[in-house]
């Protein structure tokens, strides 16, 4: 039995979590932990949970193609061939035959397993509340595809129309669908990258292998997470004097949570942070110095511009010492290095396509345009590696590693390779994310770093249960909650709107004073931010952008 849960429409109701807690569990006020595998003898339970869900956001053991309504079939392409069998390659893949697409269809990826899902590795599964060989992504057994797994694609042939394969094979098709994703950045010197102990986490090897260490030097062992109280010291895994100390380079998101499990594991945790606060990058100043707080009320040595300039090996080859740049030295067992993601396009440098460190670039259908700036009809692209323009922020190109746009963007270049011009979908999805740490769930929606101001419209920062929205030259873009989820559909139909900044509400209560203050992001990289948009429509085939001009 697979369970996925998508935590862009979680808003933390619980039901759930009463209806089966075997396979969920509440952390904090909002945020849900799941087991993605459990065992059949809950499947009774989960499946009630499921369909109690009051916005559906649990898929389990997805339908048969069978089972879907027939769809009226055009003329279509005989073989599809998708490379990144991960999220989005997965989804795509699905969709094309609940689309209808009955020709050949072919899966690439350089990895050897069925596709998987990620966010649980920084969690779950590096804390041991699941092996990371359960986060399997449940999908349909009736799909018909030709599998090629831990068989890298190393080559396009736009002209002949086939990828080459690292075993020197090729495979030809008709429409191409690029999804390979990102893979870690790995530690600038290779060097101190190999020495034990050093790690990155982006893989499931990569999960299995860190949390076999962080499990090793845990205070109490493998499971201090589910402790209400301390072993015996008589206790395998039971440490007398201070715990060994990790050490987390960078402070985004995957830093952030990897931080936050390894405390829930006992384990003490320096944090460094080349930026002025953690999620800078992401939520901007303000907000990221809220987040600062939180790893530090929860016993995190946080290190704010600072880098690291060495790691030191023992004689063994072991990580022992790490030296900063604010001239301080840490002793360390081991150090992650969370320093974000590579786009995973080598292989399509010599290809033809307008390809880059940011990724391939595509426009709204999803469809991949070549050197040359000119779109190609057989060739899409979607998930992490994609850089789209969206309508909704200036039509800046932007790459989104986030879960659902993976989803959403990956069920429109389906739609897409086997309809006519006429029927084709503009991706027009809002950005979303979230990010568990330190017992906070913390989401958001829109784009916070299209923004110059920020102001906090509900709750209250102290008490970490907040909603803050961010505004640019008088247009709502962006909201990020903290453990106020409930509220995060409001703030995505306002910022659809192309609605005011700061919002006014007269049917809830906002704080007294609420004086927007800069957002301090990162500096602009675009050349114009001014073009605004409302998006109409609820679904795909219905959605499109209208242009607003000036501020209402």
């Amino acid at each position: 039995m697979r369970v996925v849960v998508d935590l862009t429409k979680c808003q933390g109701y619980a039901q759930c979590a009463f209806l089966a807690p075997a396979s969920f569990q509440m952390q904090g006020d909002e945020a849900l932990m799941y087991d993605p595998a459990p065992d059949d003898d809950q499947r009774e339970r989960v499946t009630r949970a499921a369909a109690a869900c009051p916005v559906q956001a649990i898929q389990i053991d997805r339908l048969s193609v069978q089972d879907m309504p027939p769809i009226e079939v055009q003329e279509r392409p005989s073989r599809i061939v998708i490379v990144g069998a991960s999220l989005a390659g997965l989804r795509a893949a699905e969709a094309l035959r609940e689309e209808g697409f009955t020709g050949s269809l072919t899966l690439i990826d350089g990895e050897d397993c069925e596709p998987y899902d990620r966010p649980p590795l920084s969690k779950q599964a590096l804390s041991g509340r699941v092996p990371p060989h359960a986060t399997t992504l449940p999908h349909r057994s009736d799909l018909d595809a030709t599998w090629r797994l831990g068989v890298a694609a190393t080559g396009l042939d736009l002209a002949g129309r086939r990828v080459s394969l690292a075993d020197g094979s090729s495979v030809p098709f008709d429409r191409l669908l690029i999804t390979t994703g990102v893979r870690a950045r790995p530690w600038h010197d290779p060097v101190e990258a190999a020495l034990d102990g050093m790690f990155v986490l982006r893989t499931r090897d990569d999960a299995q292998r860190l949390h076999g260490r962080l499990a090793a030097i845990a205070p109490y062992g493998a499971a201090a997470h589910l402790r209400t109280e301390p072993p015996p010291a008589t206790e395998p895994g039971g440490h007398d004097g201070p715990a060994p100390r990790v050490l987390v380079i960078g402070a985004g998101f995957a830093g952030s949570e990897v931080a936050s499990t390894c405390r829930s594991m006992g384990l003490d945790v320096t944090v460094a942070e080349a930026a002025a606060t953690p999620l800078a990058g992401a939520l901007g100043g303000v907000i990221g110095a809220v987040a600062a707080d939180l790893q530090r009320e929860h016993g995190v040595d946080l290190r704010c511009g600072v880098t690291v300039e060495a790691i030191e090996g023992d004689p063994d080859g072991r990580v022992r010492r790490a030296y900063l740049s604010d001239g301080t030295q840490v002793d360390v067992a081991v150090v992650v290095a969370a320093l974000g993601g590579v786009r995973n396009v080598e292989w399509l440098r010599d290809s033809g396509l307008a390809v880059g460190p940011w990724g391939l670039a595509c426009d709204a259908g999803c469809r991949a345009f070549d050197a040359n700036g000119l779109v190609l009809d057989d060739v899409f692209v979607a998930g992490d590696v994609a850089r789209a323009p969206n309508a909704m922020f200036g039509y800046q190109f932007l790459a989104l590693e986030h879960w659902g746009n993976a989803v959403a963007q990956a069920e429109v270049a389906a739609h897409n390779m086997v309809s006519d011009e006429s029927d084709r979908w503009p991706h027009l999805h809002m950005p979303s994310f979230w990010s568990l740490q330190f017992g906070t769930n913390i989401k958001a929606v829109g784009v916070p770093t299209f923004a110059d101001e920020v102001v906090v419209t509900q709750g209250s920062v102290e008490q970490r249960r907040f909603a803050a929205a961010y505004g640019y030259k008088g247009r709502l873009t962006a909201a990020v909650t903290f453990d106020h989820a409930r509220w995060l559909p409001f703030y995505a139909r306002l910022i659809e709107q192309a609605a005011p900044f700061p919002p006014r509400f007269t049917t809830v209560d906002q704080p007294e004073t609420m004086v927007p203050v800069p957002a301090d992001v990162p500096d602009p990289k675009f050349l114009a931010r001014d073009a605004t948009v409302v998006v109409t429509g609820h679904s795909p085939s219905s959605r499109s952008a209208t242009f607003v001009r000036g501020p209402r």
